[in-house]
């Protein structure tokens, strides 16, 4: 009975390929399969979908919030350059108004000095005429008496009048 035994088990092979047990094996095989499905399509594949929902939304309401963030840089950077260019306008207002004020004060130093100059050269030029007019009397006295002092020299009497009109005369031209 032993040797019957084990000569059956030889000649059986694997179990899964025995003819005999192919319809039980193909009862369970089922079995399995819609369990698994039934397990999938009631619990996992709804977690599954329920997260790739949630990843979906994520995903759509963070790029709703880069393009609202995208849209606030461009009013944020509108605004910059706005303000920059108000700034540079202001400034060069400043600057002109700066330069006018600064043109203003030279003009009217300018026009002061010229006030001074123009009375400091009304002041030289009657100085250089008084001066003139001295030196010319002096040079008329001077002559007068040179006149006075040859006339003597050379033994000739001759009248101060005589001597004064020769050399007004001489002197004029």
């Amino acid at each position: 009975m032993a040797t019957e035994t084990v000569a059956t088990e030889v000649n059986a092979g694997m179990p899964q390929l025995n003819f005999e047990t192919f319809p039980n094996q193909i009862f369970w095989l089922l079995v399995a399969l819609v369990v698994i499905y039934l397990m999938l399509s009631r619990v996992a594949l709804p977690r599954i979908s329920a997260i790739l929902a949630e990843r979906s939304g994520t995903i759509s309401n963070d790029l709703a919030a880069a393009e609202d963030l995208k849209n606030q840089a461009a009013a944020a950077e509108q605004s910059y350059e706005k303000a920059l260019a108000d700034a540079r306008s202001e400034s060069n207002r400043i600057a002109e108004e700066a330069r006018a004020e600064a043109q203003k004060d030279l003009d009217a130093a300018l026009a002061e000095a010229d006030a001074k100059i123009s009375a400091q050269t009304a002041e030289a030029e009657a100085a250089i005429a008084e001066i003139r007019a001295n030196a010319t009397q002096n040079v008329g006295e001077v002559a007068r008496d040179v006149a006075q002092a040859l006339v003597s020299t050379m033994g000739v009497d001759v009248n101060a009048d005589a001597i004064n009109e020769a050399v007004t005369a001489r002197m004029k031209g």
